[in-house]
């Protein structure tokens, strides 16, 4: 993921802003759970791309991955919409309790970036519903050029969405973050609409860490710098989760990138390992990558 990549990440603040005033507010409307429930994964599963994550002679890199983490955020479907056949593929390779949270296909969020969409996005809300009770949270990724001028895009996207499927939308075009009346706007739209505000961690657009959850369920998009600042960044994560646990959080969806994607799973295997001894929960830990922080920085 080379979004907000910086030549020098040492030299990049990376301390996490105190949430936005109305984060609090969102999570208080609901009734504090003592444990929510936290799905933490890569953005792929292909064996080139988690190169070395695969034991050798694996058959099925789905199964295995499925084995090891309990969620995916699934990219692939931002490129092709996938026939119905292939989701229920992709559902029965993975066990109970796991999700899959696809991309809106790029034709509807890059080309017609949000015009006319109807058809098409019918035709990929029928492929992902085979996924069953696999299904997370949908994630829409706007273009970079998708300004507030095309607010009302978005507002008519929102209201045709169905009510019954979660999403999370993320903006990336600089004005929504640069008025305070039109982010204002924004979160107003999301949280009305019980749509969640991604945030994206990463290195060179710390203008989007807006801190602004608009529903109780934080959706993450964490994109690690091949530096070793990527694990105190993690710790930070996990103190500042903490906190949302004791405001209210309902759930959490965190997904873990990294320029060079090979190393995220050593990144989400450490961030698991901070969440089960500081926040006691039980995540399984990927196999092979025990010792996850000491394995990556010897490839600094």
């Amino acid at each position: 993921m080379k979004f907000g990549k910086v030549d020098n990440p040492g030299e990049i603040d990376f301390t996490l802003p105190k949430d936005h005033p109305d984060t609090l507010r969102v999570f208080q409307r609901g009734s504090p759970i003592t444990k929510p429930e936290i799905f933490v994964g890569c953005a792929k599963w292909s064996k080139k791309d988690l190169k070395n994550f695969y034991p050798k002679g694996t058959k099925d890199e789905l199964t295995y991955y499925a084995q090891q983490f309990n969620s995916i955020e699934m990219n692939s479907t931002f490129y092709r919409i996938f026939p119905p056949a292939q989701f229920e593929k992709w559902r029965d390779k993975t066990p109970e309790g796991f999700r899959f949270f696809p991309k809106i296909n790029q034709s509807i969020s890059h080309y017609k970036q949000l015009n006319n969409v109807e058809q098409v996005l019918d035709e990929y809300l029928l492929s992902i519903s085979h996924l069953g009770d696999r299904l997370g949270t949908i994630f829409l990724q706007l273009n970079d050029r998708f300004a507030p001028n095309r607010m009302h895009l978005l507002e008519k996207f929102v209201s045709i969405w169905p009510k019954d499927l979660p999403l999370t939308v993320e903006v990336r075009n600089a004005e929504w973050f640069s008025d305070s009346a039109v982010a204002s706007n924004l979160y107003q739209l999301l949280e009305s609409n019980n749509v969640s505000n991604t945030l994206v961690d990463t290195a060179g657009r710390r203008d989007i860490m807006h801190m602004r959850m608009t529903t109780a369920t934080p959706f993450i998009r964490y994109v690690g710098a091949n530096h070793e600042s990527d694990y105190k960044r993690l710790d930070d994560w996990v103190a500042r989760i903490e906190a949302w646990i004791a405001q209210g959080m309902q759930e959490l969806y965190f997904f873990v990138h990294q320029n060079l994607e090979v190393e995220s799973p050593l990144l989400s295997a450490y961030f698991i390992e901070q969440l089960n001894s500081k926040l006691g929960y039980e995540l399984k830990i990927p196999n092979g990558t025990s010792s996850a922080k000491d394995d990556q920085l010897g490839l600094f």
